[in-house]
């Protein structure tokens, strides 16, 4: 990683990609030389919601080498079911800056993502925002992030100088741009040639984000208040990292520290085998199988080299989804947490702060013992009453998803649920709203604590109901909410989904297209799935139990021609299915039952879709295109997923519709 250069220009001999809603454009530029300049251009002319499945999907991410997966850069942006960049199409266009719209890397927390453009020679990223894990992980690779009107001026020649570039940010993330990525900074501040100012935030009333951050702060007096955008150094409770990143976090510390790295805190971290058990069934994941047992085996070396906690898969099945087992297992309430995987604000409904980073970041921290962070602002929804039969909290996360993130007002922010309203949802459910946090572009979720959380972490991780009473945090009376305070009435949700969209016409399939189901019309489907860390948990499989049950009584099969796969979140998940009736009363109705691991929903096990035609509805997080095969996905509950599968078209559940 270099050092960033006072004066930013445009090289000479280099050239600009735009990536536009016109696809054809975008060939244009990649292969027949065609140059474009922002002053003819409109923002809304531009790609908005680039995820990093888009930039590198699943089978990129096989590979742990940066300058290999360059090659495949953007491998999932399709035009009528074909790559529009061919391979090594971005390195061999001789781009330094790239331009997108609104929203730039949204979706997983993959590092490969900005690591792709920058190995392919990009220096420069263009956009009017960014998912707050994506430019992090930008920063941390000390990539330059800009905005249009600077680009028009680069365009024209200008010079401009870094400091507009960094003028946005805190003290410390200006320093690591400048010194050109994390490495390099955090190399300075461990030899003191970098020293931080203290705070000088006064005494406030503070949100949950807030509170858990300024209880771990590392350099500063006792009882430090903290406020948004503030720079500061903080411990964590614990991290994990599974078989698809820690081969890079490895890599990244040998190549950094040496081959005898020592981590000072091994217990406190874990490695999960649950992503890719079950990649094989995916046809185009057979071919690269080779590059996937290197991650394990990389995983593996890690593990025995550092001494974290080992959640290996035993005879082929994992012990679960890393973040319902850390939730099962580890993570305590008022926790900071922090793990290479963007459904890490999963743990939010423990009351504890939790969220993704990059590989880069997390092999900083563990190395460290130490995290650096921007204190997030934070939006708050109050929610009010019950929510009626055949709605879950997954419909209402589709809704503040349609709604507040689509609005931005999510962006980048701590998403806390409170009120009355939360009482009447469980803990899983809770789990839900954290879970999708990431979804909405913000930088997590977390749940006010109340007596169901203490009796469900007591269940889990027999704790101390004392310490945890201690260990709580509430908003304080009178905190700031940058987003706001937003009532959400769960009497008023409907069941949703959140549709496909239509990606060869610029329209991203996207969680945020969200749409009430009795506004939908009939869409028939071919595949219901049930699962991931989203729909995978205790509550869900009851719920999927439920319509099942029901089904059975009324003579109801699941329809011809739909297959309704059914995985489950966790190996304590699936104990209870058993000790419950239900995993037999599913196979009585003909469910196809998987065992735990993260599966269809990154496309890498049973329940994917084979082909363009194939129309599934399943209770996963992600519906972008391409992401669990190459058919059109709807978002949906568990329960509108379960009743679907036996109607043959997206249902959404009513008791008297099994009479």
């Amino acid at each position: 990683m270099s050092k960033a250069p006072n004066l930013v220009s445009l090289t000479p001999g280099k050239r600009v990609l735009f990536l536009t809603k016109d696809l054809d454009l975008i060939r244009r530029q990649l292969y027949e030389g065609l140059d474009l300049k922002m002053q003819d251009l409109k923002v809304s002319d531009l790609l908005d919601d680039i995820n990093t499945d888009v930039m590198t999907p699943a089978w990129v991410c096989f590979d742990h080498d940066p300058g290999e997966i360059a090659k495949n850069a953007y491998a999932g942006l399709m035009h009528n079911g074909i790559r529009v960049f061919n391979q090594n199409a971005l390195i061999n266009g001789n781009f330094e800056i790239i331009v997108s719209g609104q929203r730039k890397g949204t979706g997983s927390s993959r590092e490969t993502a900005a690591q792709c453009e920058r190995w392919a020679g990009i220096k420069i990223v263009i956009a009017a925002s960014f998912a707050p894990i994506h430019e992090r992980n930008n920063i941390n690779l000390g990539q330059l992030m800009g905005n249009h009107e600077m680009l028009e001026r680069l365009q024209n020649g200008e010079g401009i100088p870094l400091s507009e570039f960094t003028s946005r940010y805190d003290p410390v993330t200006k320093l690591i741009i400048e010194k050109g990525g994390l490495f390099p900074f955090a190399s300075k501040l461990k030899n003191e040639d970098i020293v931080l100012p203290p705070l000088d935030t006064p005494k406030r009333p503070m949100t949950m984000a807030e509170k858990i951050i300024a209880r771990n702060l590392v350099g500063q007096k006792p009882n430090q208040c903290v406020k948004p955008n503030d720079p500061v150094i903080s411990q964590v409770q614990g991290g994990y990292s599974h078989e698809f990143t820690t081969a890079q976090v490895h890599t990244f510390l040998s190549q950094e520290y040496g081959e005898n790295y020592v981590l000072p805190n091994p217990d406190k971290f874990a490695v999960f085998e649950d992503h890719l058990l079950y990649a094989s069934h995916n046809p185009k994941f057979v071919p690269h199988m080779d590059k996937v047992q290197t991650l394990r085996d990389l995983q593996i070396k890690f593990q025995k080299h550092t001494g974290v906690r080992d959640y290996s898969a035993v005879d082929g099945v994992s012990p679960g989804i890393c973040h319902q087992v850390a939730r099962e297992e580890f993570i305590e309430i008022g926790d900071f947490i922090q793990a290479t995987d963007s459904h890490t604000c999963m743990g939010g409904a423990s009351n504890a702060l939790t969220y993704g980073v990059g590989a880069t970041e997390y092999a900083s921290l563990i190395y460290s013992g130490f995290t650096f962070v921007k204190v997030p602002e934070s939006i708050r929804f109050e929610l009010k009453g019950k929510l009626n039969k055949g709605c879950t909290a997954k419909d209402v996360i589709l809704h503040i998803l349609a709604d507040h993130a689509r609005k931005e007002l999510t962006l980048n922010r701590s998403m806390e649920f409170g009120g009355e309203g939360l009482l009447s949802l469980s803990v899983d459910e809770r789990a839900t709203l954290c879970n999708m946090a990431t979804e909405c572009s913000a930088r997590t979720g977390i749940c006010e604590p109340d007596e169901a959380l203490y009796d469900w972490m007591y269940n889990a991780l027999n704790l101390d109901l004392d310490i945890m009473r201690q260990k709580s945090v509430y908003p304080d009376k009178g905190a700031h909410y940058d987003g706001g305070v937003h009532v959400i009435e769960l009497s008023k949700i409907e069941p949703m989904v959140a549709h496909p969209g239509d990606p060869n016409k610029g329209i991203p399939s996207d969680p945020t297209n969200g749409i009430n189901i009795s506004k939908l019309g009939d869409v028939e489907i071919n595949i219901a799935y049930g699962g991931s860390c989203t729909a995978g948990k205790e509550d869900d499989i009851s719920y999927y139990a439920m319509v099942c049950a029901a089904a059975e009584k009324s003579g109801l099969n699941i329809k011809n021609g739909v297959d309704f796969y059914l995985q489950y979140g966790s190996r304590q998940v699936k104990e209870l299915a058993i000790k419950m009736g239900w995993h037999d009363l599913f196979e009585r109705v003909g469910v196809k039952l998987i065992d735990p691991g993260c599966g269809a929903c990154i496309g890498a096990g049973p329940g994917v879709s084979i082909t363009p035609d194939q129309v599934t509805v399943s209770a996963i997080n992600r519906n972008f295109q391409g992401r669990s095969g190459p058919g059109k996905l709807y978002l949906a509950s568990p329960l509108t997923v379960a009743t679907s599968a036996f109607f043959g078209k997206i249902t959404s559940f009513n008791p008297s519709l099994f009479k």
